[in-house]
């Protein structure tokens, strides 16, 4: 895991690291899925998420959020998502289960994702991501 969450007053905060931008989505989707879910997620259930976008922020920000929308309306717990980033596209295999109201209501509910605080960088060490989860 190579996310962690920071304190936020009324918020979810989460600052990610990865040695590239894919894995640094792919990170953040993680994130994402552990604040709504917790860690007891499996697979079998694949749903592909092709997304344009002007910017990298932006690209970012559409990815989750489409990825919090299909969560929400297809009913399914994502555990693993394969990302590849060309440009200002992004391809993205998720795998997931159904919602099961006994091991995946633990979590917090995200109602979106926020641009307000959003960070992306690149240092020596890779990638890195400050951003909110609206709850």
């Amino acid at each position: 895991m190579s996310y962690e969450e920071l304190s936020h007053t009324a918020d979810v905060k989460i600052r990610a690291r990865a040695p590239t931008c894919d894995a640094l989505f792919g990170e953040a989707f993680l994130a994402l899925m552990h604040v709504m879910y917790g860690d007891d997620r499996k697979g079998g259930t694949s749903r592909i998420i092709d997304i344009s976008a002007p910017d990298r922020e932006s690209l970012l920000l559409d990815f989750l959020s489409e990825v919090l929308f299909v969560s929400e309306v297809d009913g399914l717990v994502f555990c693993r998502a394969d990302v590849h980033l060309d440009g200002m596209q992004i391809h993205a295999v998720l795998d997931g289960e159904p919602f099961d109201p006994a091991r995946h209501a633990k979590g917090t509910e995200v109602k979106g994702i926020s641009y307000s605080g959003m960070s992306m960088g690149k240092d020596a060490k890779g990638y890195m991501l400050d951003i909110l989860f609206d709850v």
